[in-house]
């Protein structure tokens, strides 16, 4: 199935069931918004990387308009619905400021392994641990998915890209594993080069070595 979206590029990534706040000023998105809140429509958040707009984004819906500022800026509480794939951008639309496009919706595979999901929740806390993070799921572990991992994760935007182009939920398993496999051992040694470096000019109770 394919349909038109009005779209709001922006250089981050949305997944599917992530709620995200945006803060709206410029003139073409104020209006974006204010016409999709009014309709009950939703528009697309396609990445932007390295100033190109990525043909993988996710829809959106307003959620809520939680404030209007006297010049017509707006905060605003949205919630991903789906990943779309954009066949083709309209720049210019009839008494608009904003552009859409063209989108499909491929199918998204949302099951995975439950015992890889345990390790991947496990890995995470482990990393953020390491890092002295006080940051928890919003929901419980068995409810959890690759996309509720992801932005816990340390990736990059391009490595959220990557993750959001992949429409298994195994692949997106395998993804975030290899990831935190590649990122805690350097952390780990990260953190005891710290402790190291604190002992540097302490006296140590060091035992001789006989010769």
């Amino acid at each position: 199935m394919s349909n038109f979206i009005p779209i709001f590029p922006l250089s981050i990534i949305v997944y599917p069931g992530e709620a995200l706040n945006l803060h709206i000023f410029e003139p073409r998105y104020k209006q974006l918004i204010g016409e999709c809140h009014k309709n009950n429509k939703p528009f697309g958040i396609p990445a932007v990387i390295d100033d190109k707009i990525c043909e993988m984004g996710t829809l959106v819906r307003v959620e809520e308009i939680s404030m209007v500022y006297a010049d017509g800026k707006m905060d605003i509480k949205t919630s991903g619905l789906e990943v779309f794939r954009m066949l083709e951008t309209v720049r210019e639309l009839p008494e608009k400021l904003y552009s859409g496009a063209i989108v499909n919706y491929p199918t998204n595979y949302t099951s995975g392994s439950k015992a890889l999901m345990e390790i991947l929740i496990s890995s995470v806390r482990e990393l953020h641990r390491l890092l002295m993070i006080n940051k928890d799921f919003e929901k419980p572990d068995n409810e959890l998915w690759c996309y509720d991992l992801a932005h816990h994760a340390g990736l990059s935007l391009l490595e959220e890209y990557e993750l959001l182009e992949l429409m298994y939920e195994l692949q997106r398993q395998e993804y975030l594993k290899r990831h935190l496999q590649k990122v805690l051992p350097v952390i780990t040694e990260m953190e005891t080069l710290k402790n190291k470096i604190k002992l540097n000019g302490h006296f140590k109770n060091l035992g001789g070595t006989e010769l």
